[in-house]
Parts: C-alpha cells; structure tokens; sequence
C-alpha cells in the first residue's frame, strides 16, 4: 500500500514538472519573459535612391554628350522691310561650331543658308568691294572664304533650310570649317537666308558643257538675299 501510494506520488511530481518545463519553452518560443527579439522587431533599413552622377565629357545641363555648350554667338534674322523671321545659335561642340535656326513666317521650300563676311545687314546698300554692286543687304558681302575656293567649299557654305507647310524652319547643323574668330574678327560676320534654294554648284555636264557660271560658282544660284542678322556675341 505504501509502495503503491509513493509510486503514485512520484508519477505526478514527474507529470508536473514536465508540463512546466513545457510550458517554459512555449514561453521563450513567443518570446514571452519581457524580451525582445531585436532581430525580428526591427526592419532592414531601405536603401536611399543612388544620386546619378554626370559622366565625363557630358553636359551637366542637357544631360547629353556631345551637345552644344550654350549659345555663344546669336543673330536676330530680319527682312529688307526690318520684320523679324527668325534667329540663329551659335554654340561650340566637339571641336566644330553647331547653328540652331529656327524661323517663321515663310513660304513652304527650299532657302540658302550662308554666313557673310561682314557684320552690316543694311536693307539697301552696296558690296563693301564694288560700290556699283547695290541691293538688299548687299553690305554684308560675300560669303566666308570666297576669295579662297568656289561654292560650295566656301567656309561660310551652309546646308540648304527647309520650311514646311506651316511656315516654319528648323535646322541644325556642326561645321569645322569656321571658327569663332571668324565672328569676332574686325569686319564680323552675318548670317544670310536667300529666296531659292542652293544648287551647290550642282551642273551636270549635259546642262552646262564648258561648266557652272560665275553665279553658280558664286552662291550656288540661291537668288536674292531675302533674311540677314549679324552675328554678335550672346548676352
């Protein structure tokens, strides 16, 4: 009987135990006993969005390689009666200098685009070398590098501006064969939009057997001088 009620005694000590022994590692389980599991309670940390850095030779403002590094030259475009049509860029770019032309207000086609020799843009005038040679902006003389070549290797040759329908011109374009000396030399230099299109001197031999004329070797043929604006630094 002793034995019996002993044994009985032990078998729920035993039976105690292991529960609260249980019940401990429940506890610790769910973090109970007042601690914090610092790990899990507190999130990664959200990486800040990296700053994009400029590369090297990119231009801070554009964001682009290889643009135009501002406008360092301008030229307000205007007809013989003073109207405004347009105005020109100018800005250097890997080495060459790059023209923006932007105008309005002109009939749908083809125009010559050239830079002149001197800075005047008088509406009736005469050649700066032939007195005799007058008309619209005549002042401005010939092209840049005239004395030196035939149309179109002229310095000052530019490719042809096309307006559209709308009446409006856009153009641009990077040459190499003129510098900013050019525009800051004593006589200056303006910029020239004609009345027709440039044939750069374009004569096939079945037109012209013995060769392009002087007119076609001289300014490809572009017509009246319609727009002119001097070429003067920006602001």
């Amino acid at each position: 009987m002793l034995q019996h009620t002993a044994r009985k005694t032990t078998l729920i000590r035993t039976s105690a135990a292991l529960l609260g022994l249980g019940g401990m590692l429940t506890l610790s389980a769910c973090g109970g006993g007042g601690g914090t599991n610092d790990d899990a309670a507190t999130p990664a940390p959200v990486p800040e969005a990296a700053t994009p850095s400029v590369a090297e030779g990119e231009d801070e403002d554009s964001g682009a390689s290889g643009t135009a590094s501002g406008s360092a030259f301008t030229a307000a475009l205007q007809d013989t009666d003073g109207g405004e049509l347009g105005t020109v860029e100018v800005g250097e770019a890997e080495g060459a200098l790059e023209f923006t032309v932007d105008v309005s207000g002109l009939e749908p086609g083809f125009y010559g685009l050239h830079v002149h020799g001197v800075g005047e843009c008088e509406p009736d005038s005469a050649a700066p070398d032939d007195p005799s040679d007058t008309g619209a902006f005549k002042s401005a003389g010939g092209h840049i590098g005239a004395e030196d070549t035939d149309h179109p290797d002229h310095a000052g040759d530019l490719p042809t501006l096309l307006v559209q329908e709308s009446g409006e011109g856009h153009l641009t374009v990077r040459t190499d064969r003129l510098t900013a000396e050019d525009f800051g030399d004593e006589d200056g230099a303006a910029m020239m939009v004609h009345s027709k299109p440039d044939n750069f001197a374009n004569i096939p031999e079945r037109y012209a057997p013995e060769g392009a004329d002087e007119d076609t070797t001289g300014a490809g043929d572009a017509g009246d001088r319609l727009a002119c604006g001097v070429i003067e630094p920006a602001a």
